[in-house]
């Protein structure tokens, strides 16, 4: 089911950097196993919210709740003098000067009226991985590109996914001259392991299904 005009424009008007047709594919994805499964759906890599505003969505329709895990000071490639830098969203309070999204994001979800769907988990993904308990309906992996970070996303969220989840990764370019490769080497270490099969593929976007 797509995403209502309301919602669909929410995404567009929202800060951030996934396209409209992986968005849509990642909004299939989790309507499907929300409704299905009707467990938590959780992102790693929050940003201000743009692809936050999918998964609540799909997670209000189901009757169940959208969790996003960001430190939000922003990844390598969005500090200073990097290509996706936004000053705009850097903290100029005296003394701070740091990238801080934080705001931006609650801005987001509260245009898009989605605050009381998302659970915000401000922290570092491998610290808040180490104390998750609960299994989840869909893992969307759109962190840190290196590979550190990728690496910890996978090994501390992976595990997570419910028999039958989803794990989407984002960013994942085969073709070395198109990205980083960090996000391909895990996509290629999750089919590897035998414990996810490939359903969908949207430009970058992969959508795997855990099946052991």
């Amino acid at each position: 089911m797509a995403p209502k005009p309301e919602i669909l424009a929410a995404f567009e008007a929202a800060k951030g950097f996934m396209p409209v047709d992986e968005g849509l594919a990642l909004h299939a994805a989790a309507t499907e196993v929300a409704g299905r499964l009707g467990l938590p759906l959780l992102e790693v890599g929050t940003y201000c919210g743009r692809s936050t505003i999918l998964l609540a969505d799909a997670a209000r329709e189901a009757g169940t709740v959208a969790v996003t895990v960001d430190h939000h000071r922003g990844s390598e490639e969005q500090q200073p003098g990097w290509e996706y830098h936004d000053p705009s969203v850097v903290d100029d309070t005296p003394g701070v000067g740091r990238m801080d999204t934080l705001p931006t994001f609650r801005r987001t979800l509260y245009r898009a009226g989605l605050e009381e769907h998302v659970v915000a988990v401000v922290g570092r993904s491998p610290q808040v991985a180490a104390v998750w308990g609960a299994p989840l309906g869909l893992v969307f992996i759109d962190g840190g590109h290196t590979d550190e970070h990728a690496r910890a996303d996978y090994e501390g969220w992976a595990p997570h996914v419910a028999p039958g989840g989803l794990l989407v990764i984002h960013d994942v370019f085969p073709d070395p001259a198109d990205g980083g490769q960090a996000p391909y080497r895990v996509y290629r270490r999750a089919l590897e392991s035998g414990a996810f099969t490939e359903v969908s593929v949207t430009r970058s976007l992969r959508v795997l299904r855990r099946t052991a």
